[in-house]
């Protein structure tokens, strides 16, 4: 009898684990959740922090500056496919999130952390590795920035902001 009652006990608890984890992932297959926004760190559980040094992603504009409401193209290429991604443009006096993306790839979607279309994340978890993205500077000047993107290769591996050569903002006095 004892040992019948630690069976059901033992079923019960991996039963609950494992709802557990398949909601967990479930929940971020179809991008980033909100809390995320200020650090842009996944939020799965026993996720394991890789160095930015060592990652094989980059991001790059062909643009070295820009001007107000002006498009840029954004380019986030990779040796290795990734399921999961959060990019950003920040301001690099202050770190805050800035402009709007409006064209995005296949696989992904807006998110608004702070404004309307400031952030970008995967809207499924398929396999991704090169990506081509154009972000709107606003219409007011804002001054120097960086894009940043966090990569998720599976649910415990991931890089977290890697980021662009600064785009100077042009025009300034």
């Amino acid at each position: 009898m004892e040992d019948g009652g630690r069976a059901h006990t033992a079923i019960v608890g991996w039963a609950c684990t494992t709802l557990c984890l398949v909601s967990c992932a479930a929940a971020f297959s179809q991008g980033a959740s909100l809390s995320a926004c200020s650090d842009m760190m996944p939020r799965h559980l026993r996720v394991q922090l890789h160095s930015s040094n060592s990652n094989y992603v980059t991001v790059h504009t062909n643009m070295s500056f820009f001007l107000p409401g002006d498009k840029v193209p954004v380019t986030v290429r990779s040796t290795r496919d990734y399921m999961g991604f959060m990019l950003q443009a920040r301001k690099v006096s202050n770190n805050e999130v800035t402009g709007t993306f409006i064209f995005l790839p296949p696989g992904s979607k807006l998110l608004t952390c702070f404004e309307d279309g400031d952030t970008v994340t995967h809207s499924d978890k398929s396999l991704k590795r090169n990506l081509s993205f154009v972000w709107k500077a606003p219409d007011q000047p804002i001054g120097d920035i960086k894009f940043f993107i966090s990569i998720v290769q599976s649910y415990f591996v991931y890089w977290a902001k890697i980021e662009s050569a600064v785009v100077a903002q042009g025009g300034q006095n």
